[in-house]
């Protein structure tokens, strides 16, 4: 009977997504914190794929943090987001691809908000003509990238030159997946396999050979929380989220976190280094930290391509022990080499945490 019961549910979680044709829409803070992985997501996409993903330079930032912070009042947002519909509508596509997920769940919060009150987007459209000039059509799709790599896991297994597997034991690398709490928690429906039962990242582990670790704390928020982070003082909070998570996981040791928000990746990496510092703690092997990655680096280590081009050496946590245990090459002599070979500096060591040079 519960095993039919979740049936029931998943099949209620399943939701459309195209694997083509999309007009794809960068975050604002997602490229500072992870340079290398929307140019992987990319790279897969139209190189590897042969898939048509179209972008404009004149596409802004959602405003989404500014909403969600009381600073950015709701009809502007709309506004914003109608403007970035428009540049859609003006490209001809239809399917619309974000890479934040504080951007996908606003924009699934609008489309949801116009559809229950029609005069409030007829308001937003004359709002933008009248900025603008601009009319939109709403997009047909709604997906967020996690979701269009979920789509082609398996073309990307097909073409991948490693699996998530321990070159030494053979066994299949323990792998915690982290959903960001806007992915799905706001609209359950808009995410494959809802707040219940969300799996677009626990399918990419399976397809890619990895096991998915199950802990008590799973589905607990990462910690920033933008209340929490964005003010000085609320700061205690968030540390203590990504505390509870990390004490929660550590007795399931973890060989690797794998994330789709811009900011899960961010704190479930660099307060990890807070912690040691604070607590002289390490959850990781041999006193390095656990290391957290992005879908798309995930997705670009399987393809085989170079750590250092997917970004791997702007995280606090060092990715080589892992690296190791997959059996992926890399140059430890080009870790620090910016464009055109030029030395772009090494950080400080912790005091505390592991860290490879």
């Amino acid at each position: 009977m519960i095993y039919e019961g979740k049936k029931r549910i998943w099949k209620d979680y399943q939701k459309e997504i195209p694997s083509d044709q999309y007009f794809y829409v960068r975050s604002c803070i997602r490229q500072n914190f992870f340079p290398g992985s929307e140019v992987t997501f990319l790279r897969i996409m139209r190189d590897e794929l042969g898939k048509v993903i179209y972008e404009t330079e004149f596409h802004t930032s959602c405003s989404g943090i500014g909403y969600h912070t009381d600073i950015v009042p709701m009809e502007t947002t709309m506004t914003v987001v109608a403007r970035q519909f428009a540049l859609m509508t003006e490209a001809g596509y239809e399917n619309y691809a974000a890479s934040c997920i504080t951007s996908f769940g606003l924009y699934c919060e609008i489309l949801e908000t116009w559809k229950h009150f029609p005069e409030l987007e007829q308001k937003i459209r004359k709002n933008l003509k009248e900025a603008t000039g601009r009319e939109f059509k709403k997009p047909k799709y709604v997906a967020h990238a996690s979701d269009i790599i979920y789509k082609v896991r398996n073309e990307i297994a097909a073409r991948g030159k490693y699996r998530l597997v321990n070159r030494h034991t053979g066994k299949p690398l323990r792998v915690v997946e982290h959903i960001g709490c806007h992915y799905a928690k706001m609209f359950p429906h808009k995410g494959v396999g809802g707040a219940e039962y969300p799996y677009v990242l626990a399918g990419m582990v399976e397809s890619w050979g990895g096991e998915v670790v199950d802990y008590p704390e799973r589905r607990h928020c990462c910690g920033f929380g933008f209340r929490q982070y964005l003010v000085r003082a609320n700061r205690g909070y968030s540390i203590a989220n990504t505390h509870k998570k990390f004490e929660s996981m550590a007795p399931f040791k973890p060989d690797m976190i794998i994330t789709n928000c811009p900011g899960c990746p961010y704190f479930l990496d660099r307060w990890q280094y807070t912690i040691a510092e604070m607590e002289d703690k390490t959850y990781g092997e041999n006193g390095y930290g656990i290391p957290v990655f992005t879908y798309e680096e995930v997705a670009g280590m399987i393809l085989g391509y170079n750590p250092w081009d997917l970004g791997l050496q702007v995280h606090q946590v060092s990715a080589e022990p892992l690296l190791d245990k997959i059996g992926i090459p890399y140059d430890p002599a080009a870790k620090y080499k910016g464009l055109n070979n030029k030395d772009i500096d090494k950080p400080g060591k912790p005091t505390y945490m592991k860290t490879v040079p």
